[in-house]
């Protein structure tokens, strides 16, 4: 009897530690890492998400958000992760500079070259979009929707009560004529929310396009020409002119809370990216009836671009689940989930506007006829240690309104940035 017992129970014991609980099995998951973090922002992130579980039921998804418009503090958190050998699977980026020289020369990303040619999207995608994120033969980026930073947004209603109407287009008097108009009414002309400085720097970019139009921008990237060219010192002179008319709380407010204000009627103009488009639509605002846009003045002819991309992380712990992210962002379903609610237009040439209302078919408009330029202050024209001085000349000069320290501190930047490259 007992050496029954002896027989049967280590048997016992070696059931009870092989076996493994059904629930315990490994669950493939997705960790994606934006600053989508506003009402629409967020709304937007969450379409994209619900067709991805949609498409991947069994997969978990880890949504790491980082508050901060223009991923000011998101940008450290993702630097202290990639350094430390923890990336997330997929994380928020802008093609161009911001790419390369954050992530692809790092080599902290890795090419999705493969999925352009299985989805076939070099045949949907403008090859000037591909350019932007591809280097010797690799594309390293999939867009999901693209911005126009140069846009005069207002409160249609604010605007028709002081009998001022605003067309497509509009010079810069006439624009400081209607801010003077609005001024004597008791109404704050123009809405900044620059509790992250890059909004005034926002501001400063659409003055610098005004004067010096698409080939001039190009030029002064590129350092062919000096931030002390006199169609620059026009440019922040004009900046300095539209501080006159900004609200007086901008510095405690964010970009969407200065939206927010347009759509309450506070203030009348706001010069923002059309991700503003998505904080009108959640506040359940109407295109040409509650809200209106223009070019921002004398920036017709251009269009200042802002792409939000998504990367594959070299190494990424879930890669099989980071692809299918991928292909979902540049398929045309993820392309209309997304841009609807975010207000961006799709980067598929073969989607058709008629999917979307008045704005986006501006907008589209502009895309297809318009010099397309890359944004400095979202990272894209120039190197991150420029744009960060950008911000910092932009910040000292809300306190010291002088227009020849901003020159000079750029001439300098720009001279450290054509040295380092």
């Amino acid at each position: 009897m007992l050496s029954k017992i002896r027989f049967c129970f280590p048997l016992f014991l070696l059931f009870q530690t092989t076996a493994t609980p059904v629930d315990a099995a490994p669950k493939a998951a997705l960790e994606i890492f934006s600053y989508w973090t506003s009402g629409s922002e967020a709304a937007a992130l969450k379409a994209l998400l619900d067709l991805y579980k949609e498409q991947n039921p069994g997969v978990e998804i880890i949504n790491a958000t980082v508050a901060g418009g223009n991923g000011s503090a998101a940008l450290p958190v993702l630097q202290a992760r990639l350094l430390g050998g923890n990336p997330p699977d997929t994380w928020q980026t802008h093609p161009g500079s911001e790419l390369f020289n954050r992530y692809v020369t790092a080599g902290k990303c890795e090419p999705v070259t493969q999925l352009y040619a299985s989805e076939a999207w070099s045949k949907v995608v403008p090859a000037q979009l591909v350019h932007l994120m591809s280097r010797n033969g690799e594309t390293y980026c999939v867009l999901a929707g693209v911005h126009r930073a140069n846009v005069l947004w207002y409160n249609k209603k604010v605007l028709a009560k002081q009998g001022i109407t605003i067309g497509d287009t509009l010079t810069f008097q006439e624009f400081l004529a209607a801010a003077n108009k609005l001024l004597t009414a008791g109404i704050t002309p123009l809405a900044v929310g620059d509790s992250g400085i890059w909004t005034s720097t926002c501001l400063l970019e659409n003055c610098l396009l005004a004067n010096l139009h698409a080939s001039g921008w190009n030029d002064l990237c590129n350092n062919k020409i000096p931030w002390n060219d006199p169609r620059v010192l026009a440019a922040v002179r004009w900046y300095k002119q539209l501080l006159d008319f900004e609200n007086p709380n901008h510095a405690a407010l964010s970009w969407d809370q200065a939206i927010a204000s347009v759509i309450e009627g506070k203030c009348a103009f706001s010069v923002m990216g059309d991700w503003a488009y998505g904080e009108f639509k959640k506040a359940s605002q109407k295109d040409n009836e509650d809200f209106g846009w223009a070019n921002f003045p004398e920036t017709e002819g251009s269009f200042d671009m802002v792409g939000d991309g998504f990367t594959l992380a070299t190494g990424a712990p879930h890669r099989n689940e980071a692809l299918q992210w991928l292909k979902i962002l540049g398929s045309k379903e993820g392309q209309l989930a997304f841009n609807k609610i975010k207000g961006s237009i799709p980067v598929r040439t073969d989607i058709d506007s008629k999917e979307f209302g008045p704005y986006h078919q501006w907008s589209m408009n502009s895309f297809a006829h318009d010099s397309i330029v890359p944004s400095v202050f979202e990272g894209e024209a120039t190197t991150p240690a420029f744009q960060q001085a950008l911000n910092d000349a932009v910040s000292t000069f809300s306190g010291d309104k002088n227009v020849d320290r901003l020159v000079k501190t750029m001439v300098s930047a720009a001279a450290e940035s054509s040295s380092s490259d």
